[in-house]
């Protein structure tokens, strides 16, 4: 809820799956975006069975002002990881797994090899598990978007986070408009039957006008599942709000969202990427039907 002064309050239920999942996670040595990027649905979340984990690591290599996960150099892939996915996965009885991950840039593949051992490796211990795959950019290069495609993830998800303008302001150089909504695209063009997924954060001090221009343009590269957020100052070190949108607002654009045609809109302030990830891929499946 928002309060009269602006501020996001959130009422937190620990269930005992909390616990669980908690206890599986650290055991693992597992990084959950849940944790890593303060995600205000961890609660909500863990305690209804879904879960987002993070794969190279916990270190990335971009600096985008609004992301509160860790920057730096960052250590060798553990090639353990997808087995520890796995193991996490068996041990939660999870039939809905989403799989994300930092940029690694230093790496000369961006990581691609490491998400694909681990889709495989779900997938071939049981076919019938969902994965979904929230994946940086890889710069761009379309034979790693290739590979993740050709792994057979159920839904690809890509961020664009913020309005064209305030790109260059929100993410890290090395990211792009433009660069974000080739790579949905192509993913689209390797298989027009996957899933795709984008997420635009809001507070940043975008226009209205804006914001529905970024929704015309994920629709044009076939985006099928929208979640638009607002954008909370995880820290001082991030860039500030400039607007808190309302409830109402919320509700407008995602009226506009499924007016311009996206299969499945999520809209509101603590929406996140992954926040009821199982419903909105079962909510598309049902559309396609």
């Amino acid at each position: 809820m928002i309060d009269m002064s602006g501020k996001i309050r959130i009422r937190v239920r620990l269930g005992d799956y909390y616990k669980t999942v908690s206890e599986v996670v650290r055991s693992l040595e597992i990084a959950t975006v849940c944790e890593d990027a303060l995600c205000p649905n961890i609660h909500d979340c863990w305690s209804s069975k879904t879960a987002t984990f993070m794969i190279l690591g916990d270190i990335c290599t971009r600096g985008c002002r609004f992301c509160y996960v860790k920057k730096g150099s960052p250590l060798p892939p553990d090639p353990y990881e997808p087995y520890k996915i796995l193991e996490a996965v068996k041990r939660l009885g999870l039939d809905y797994v989403t799989i994300t991950s930092v940029d690694r840039d230093d790496l000369s593949d961006g990581g691609a090899s490491q998400y694909v051992k681990t889709i495989r490796l779900l997938k071939s211990y049981d076919p019938s598990i969902k994965v979904e795959v929230l994946i940086p950019d890889f710069m761009g290069r379309e034979d790693l978007l290739k590979m993740i495609v050709d792994a057979s993830p159920d839904v690809i998800a890509h961020n664009i986070e913020t309005v064209r303008r305030l790109t260059p302001l929100v993410r890290d150089r090395r990211a792009g408009y433009e660069q974000s909504l080739k790579v949905l695209e192509t993913v689209k063009r390797f298989n027009n039957n996957i899933i795709t997924k984008s997420s635009i954060l809001i507070g940043f001090g975008e226009e209205f006008d804006e914001i529905i221009e970024a929704m015309k343009d994920l629709r044009r590269v076939g985006v099928d599942i929208l979640v638009i957020s607002q954008y909370m100052r995880p820290s001082s070190q991030q860039i500030p709000v400039v607007k808190y949108y309302s409830i109402e607002e919320f509700k407008a654009l995602e009226r506009i969202g499924y007016e311009l045609g996206f299969s499945y809109v999520i809209s509101h302030p603590l929406a996140r990427t992954s926040y009821k990830a199982k419903e909105a891929y079962e909510a598309v499946r049902r559309v396609r039907e």
